[in-house]
């Protein structure tokens, strides 16, 4: 699949956007856990924020497809996951809102977001829950008008910078439904920080966007802060499961080509023996390998896109897309390290950041493990492994 115009004209657009902000600025922030306001902001204002939200409200009414090219631009421009993370949630987190919300709801709870004056962090995983989503224990206890909240979150992104939540609870307990998903609610919330306290954790990389550990203390949510019905919450966040996939798939691939140009432009500059690094098959095949891997690995993202967006069944391929990118990118980022020597290990040169930034995509927000039990069960037709 070659891309349209259009498709071309967003990937430029966002890419000069990526120029204005050069190492530099990506250092300092990583430095000194710094969110990225200044290039939030810049996408904000360029109206890219809300880029798959309806165009009644603002938004640009695009598909995963134009998504995907777009994150992968902004992760290869230099800021890494630090820059694909301070706007990720915006692309997919409120899809849940765009489908299942009413009109004031959307209006009022998307608008804000897509014009970058609002920000918003996710509430899902739970320190005893883990991956296993059914079994989180964070409950909201129905009053006469509303909610009220107390459990604990972690690793939730942005929750330093973010104005609401939205929030996975349960509103009955796991053992009392037909199935483990039943009794869980949805709510998109104002974050209200004398209820809930946000701990930063400390963490190999991507430090300039916060991950935190949340606790709720009696959080009241009302009515009209639910999103759906009662007990469905599970089912609405499956509708953003698969484009987050892709999304986190062409990001890591963006931030592993990101690599791979930089250790290419040292190879060919950086002189040994006599003869460009590069020249020596030992440096130029590890590099062109991960080159291979990149490209094949974007175009899974590109049919899992496709598909996606033509309604058509996208699980298997936008899993794979997500494996495969992160698997490529740490591939990249590993070899460019190795391919630069000492100076690949140095914050002047970029690619440590890089590297360590690599690890993120092939833990987050599924592990490799389960997407291949997903696999091995509904394309393989093995069984169950857990």
């Amino acid at each position: 699949m070659l891309m349209t115009d259009d498709q071309r004209a967003i990937e430029d657009s966002i890419t000069r956007i990526c120029a204005q902000f050069r190492d530099d600025y990506w250092s300092e922030c990583d430095a000194n856990a710094k969110f990225p306001e200044e290039f939030y902001r810049a996408i904000a204002d360029a109206g890219w924020l809300g880029i798959c939200m309806p165009p009644e409200l603002g938004g640009a009414g695009l598909g995963v497809t134009e998504a995907a090219i777009m994150m992968h631009a902004v992760a290869r421009g230099g800021g890494g996951y630090a820059a694909a993370s301070s706007i990720h949630l915006n692309i997919f987190g409120p899809h849940a809102i765009v489908v299942h919300g009413t009109d004031e709801q959307k209006k009022r709870m998307l608008v804000p977001l897509i014009q970058g004056k609002e920000k918003a962090c996710f509430g899902v995983t739970e320190p005893n829950a883990g991956l296993d989503t059914t079994s989180i224990e964070t409950f909201a206890t129905r009053t006469n008008d509303g909610y009220v909240v107390k459990g604990r979150k972690i690793w939730t992104t942005t929750a330093q910078e973010a104005d609401k939540i939205l929030l996975l609870t349960r509103t009955a307990k796991k053992a009392d439904g037909k199935k483990p998903t039943d009794g869980m609610t949805l709510f998109y919330t104002t974050l209200d920080r004398a209820k809930v306290e946000v701990r930063r954790i400390p963490k190999m990389g991507r430090a300039a966007v916060d991950s935190n550990a949340v606790f709720i203390d009696d959080l009241w949510v009302p009515d009209e802060d639910r999103i759906g019905e009662e007990g469905k919450g599970f089912r609405y966040l499956l509708d953003s499961l698969n484009p987050e996939r892709i999304l986190i798939g062409a990001e890591a691939i963006g931030l592993g080509r990101d690599a791979l140009r930089r250790a290419s432009d040292y190879a060919r500059d950086r002189k040994v023996f006599g003869r460009p690094i590069g020249q020596n098959q030992g440096v130029q095949h590890p590099l062109a390998e991960a080159w291979a891997y990149l490209e094949s690995a974007w175009w899974m993202c590109m049919r899992a896109a496709s598909l996606y967006d033509s309604k058509q069944p996208c699980g298997a391929e936008a899993n794979a897309a997500k494996f495969l990118g992160a698997r490529a990118s740490f591939d990249a980022c590993t070899k460019a390290v190795m391919s630069m020597g000492g100076m690949g290990y140095a914050k002047e040169f970029v690619v440590e950041r890089l590297f360590r930034e690599s690890m993120l995509p092939r833990i987050a927000p599924v592990t490799e493990q389960l997407i291949l039990s997903f696999i091995g069960e509904n394309v393989l037709d093995l069984p169950k492994s857990y």
